[in-house]
């Protein structure tokens, strides 16, 4: 059944397609620019993506406390139309005679600086709009109209570079955020008004970073997709030159073949949101992280003619489609575990570091390039990208149901979270490892059994008490029905012993699920060689 949002999503849907068509009509833009126009390097290619990337964040790291404490639909419009004037300014110079490389970096970094503002803000509206599991309907309606315009705009441009020259996409790009801002301005909700920035917000960004760094499953999230964004994207620059330079692929053909496995993107799209249904966010997280991995290594080996080509549409198609479902369930869940006064600048913390850490790689990665080829680049990149997902180590078993553990409450049904099975706290981690360790070496006990036949009655008497007020009633239980404790043996095996010491039972201690020791907590115990044995 399709979920209905609203007509303002409508013209927020309306404005993220018209400039998200723009964009990958424009694909690689500044690149082919560089490459057919100004005849420049893989050095040179690589560090126009570096400069861009790195210096527009630094100019967006005061934007995004700015941002935090602002009416965010203002902001969108001001950054699309930025965006438009800076990208009118190439045909212009061109026409002129005077289009430079500088040029193109400095129209490259604004650009940059005011994508990471607009995400920021975004994001943040978003949240406004929208709430509750809306989130993940329309992440997935973005994510699908971004595959889509990812299938038909490299195409579509690559045959319009090769008509009419590489800044025809340009016009059209610039003429995408036009449109994007009517958009914006069309939606009638009055938008929340900003909370006023609190004693903590004097940390501006870093009150983003410490969220990230602060959460359980954010932070390896947020190390696991900056690292794997860098290293793909590393490989952007790298396969154009060789390409169209080394390989003589014309536009048309670069573009179809990162046009046509978009489809896969759409297809993963529409699959996320059944699949977290299913499974859980953090299961589904985990999984795809670890599929979109294994396809990059394989640009190692692009070849001339018709193969190579369809070796690149079947590792990109490969790649896509599980970062269709990897991305609208990343950042719905990125969303939902941010607080309301946070939001933009913990988007632009995880945009700042991303963009730094791609514009890093991608100028490393251009020097490593120029030392020893492009091909051994690539494949440098791909084996790096397949230790990745040793990073979300402690997302691999979130989705596997805890038996015998009784999960923290959040909220009127815990059994069926909207985030999927949570992590255990540190202190449960314990008291399991230790719940299952062997005993230490000890003297059989010389006296009588600390495992006599239980009582007709549970003992309440102060030397014979249940250790804690859960583990009273589970104890209190198994005693009124005559539950008797494991008999003694004189020589048992250590294993065997000790674990028909534990019982099975859950038993919970100032909320520490746990697993239920079925001794007492004997405070008087003297009997030689016997130990004390109580719940966690």
């Amino acid at each position: 059944m399709r979920v209905r949002l609203g007509r303002d999503f409508g013209w927020l849907w309306a404005a993220y397609t018209a400039s998200t068509a723009g964009t990958w009509l424009a694909l690689d833009a500044f690149q082919l620019i560089a490459v057919l126009v100004l005849h420049s390097g893989a050095a040179q290619v690589s560090f126009l993506s570096a400069a861009g990337l790195a210096m527009g964040a630094l100019v967006a790291v005061p934007l995004g406390p700015w941002v935090e404490f602002r009416h965010k639909r203002p902001v969108m419009i001001a950054a699309d139309l930025a965006r438009c004037a800076a990208l009118l300014s190439l045909p212009a110079a061109f026409a002129l005679g005077a289009l430079s490389f500088g040029h193109l970096v400095l129209v490259s970094v604004v650009v940059a600086a005011s994508d990471i503002a607009f995400k920021a803000a975004s994001g943040a509206y978003l949240k406004q709009l929208l709430g509750g599991e809306r989130l993940l309907v329309a992440n997935g309606r973005f994510e699908s109209t971004q595959w889509t315009a990812t299938a038909v705009g490299p195409p579509l441009g690559g045959a319009l570079i090769g008509a009419f020259g590489p800044l025809t996409t340009v016009v059209l790009d610039a003429a995408s955020y036009v449109l994007s801002a009517l958009g914006l301005r069309a939606i009638r909700t009055p938008e929340q008004p900003p909370a006023p920035p609190a004693p903590r917000d004097a940390l501006g960004l870093g009150e983003g970073w410490r969220h990230i760094l602060g959460h359980p499953v954010l932070r390896p999230l947020f190390l696991n997709t900056v690292l794997v964004n860098g290293l793909i994207m590393v490989g952007a620059p790298l396969v154009a030159v060789l390409m169209l330079g080394d390989l003589g692929f014309a536009p048309w053909q670069y573009g179809l073949a990162f046009g046509l496995p978009c489809l896969g993107g759409l297809v993963g799209s529409r699959l996320a949101r059944p699949l977290a249904a299913r499974f859980g966010q953090l299961r589904v997280l985990w999984v795809s992280a670890v599929a979109r991995v294994v396809w990059p290594v394989g640009l190692a080996f692009i070849g001339p003619g018709a193969g190579g080509l369809a070796l690149v549409v079947v590792i990109e198609l490969g790649l896509i489609t599980c970062c269709g479902v990897f991305n609208p369930v990343y950042a719905t869940y990125r969303l939902q575990q941010t607080e309301p006064g946070t939001v933009a600048r913990v988007l632009t913390a995880w945009s700042v570091t991303g963009s730094a850490t791609t514009a890093a790689l991608t100028l490393a990665w251009g020097g490593l390039a120029a030392l020893v080829g492009i091909r051994p680049a690539l494949a440098a990149a791909g084996v790096l990208l397949l230790a990745t997902p040793l990073l979300l180590r402690p997302l691999a078993g979130a989705g596997r149901p805890l038996s015998g553990w009784r999960r923290r409450s959040t909220g009127p049904d815990p059994r069926r979270h909207p985030f999927g099975p949570q992590r255990m706290p540190w202190p449960a981690v314990l008291c399991t490892v230790a719940a299952w360790l062997p005993p230490p070496r000890t003297r059989a006990p010389t006296g009588p059994c600390p495992w006599s036949p239980a009582p007709s009655r549970c003992p309440n008497s102060t030397s014979r008490r249940p250790a804690g007020r859960t583990a009273r009633r589970s104890c209190s239980a198994s005693c009124s029905s005559s539950r008797t404790p494991p008999s003694c043996s004189s020589s048992p095996s250590r294993r065997s012993s000790w674990r028909s010491a534990r019982g099975a039972r859950p038993c919970s201690s100032a909320g520490c699920p746990i697993r239920w020791s079925a001794g007492w907590a004997d405070t008087s115990a003297t009997t030689p060689g016997s130990t004390r044995r109580r719940c966690c």
